[in-house]
């Protein structure tokens, strides 16, 4: 999330609106977004409908939620979708922003 954090302002000038879903409890999200000053939307999904909704996978080996990252258009189409199987597969930021200007 603190890679998204440093690039903000570029998602924001390409008018992309960020939302990180996590398995945690609403109070831990704000808590979190407080100490971090984050200036995107957090999305507490602690019973993982929306993990469900879109294929997430969960790997208790892993401690969790593996990453994925998503960009969906205005019109709710599902436009891109990297399912990483550790943390080390999140996409730069660099590729997103690309990403979006070629949609």
């Amino acid at each position: 999330m603190m890679q998204l954090h440093q690039d903000y302002n570029k998602f924001f000038i390409k008018d992309t609106l960020i939302v990180a879903i996590g398995p945690d409890n609403a109070e831990n999200f704000k808590e979190y977004w407080a100490d971090n000053s984050l200036e995107f939307i957090g999305l507490p999904d602690k019973k993982h409908e929306v993990l469900k909704l879109y294929g997430q996978k969960v790997n208790l080996f892993k401690l969790g939620r593996m990453p994925a990252q998503m960009l969906i258009d205005k019109g709710g189409l599902l436009r891109y979708v990297n399912y990483g199987h550790s943390m080390q597969d999140i996409p730069e930021n660099k590729e997103i922003l690309d990403l979006i200007d070629k949609l």
